[in-house]
């Protein structure tokens, strides 16, 4: 019965692979953010405030550009 709920042992370098694709992203989408910039991010919420910050977007839009680049990823210390 010790086998009944399987191990994934790969799964931090797989977060950690997809963070860092995550990451390459965003910097390749907006291009006012630095390394250290997208590091701080702590969840999708910031990274849609440090949008509207940084290219004056309304919310809404940074929302949806946000939400179009993540497809479903998760940021921060989640990710």
């Amino acid at each position: 019965m010790e086998n009944s709920a399987p191990t994934n042992s790969n799964s931090a370098p797989q977060n950690a692979d997809q963070k860092s694709a995550v990451m390459k992203d965003i910097c390749a989408k907006w291009s006012k953010f630095s390394d250290q910039d997208v590091a701080a991010i702590k969840g999708k919420a910031d990274l849609v405030s440090q949008v509207v910050i940084k290219y004056g977007l309304p919310q809404t839009q940074a929302q949806t550009e946000v939400d179009a680049l993540l497809k479903g990823r998760q940021i921060g210390a989640g990710a």
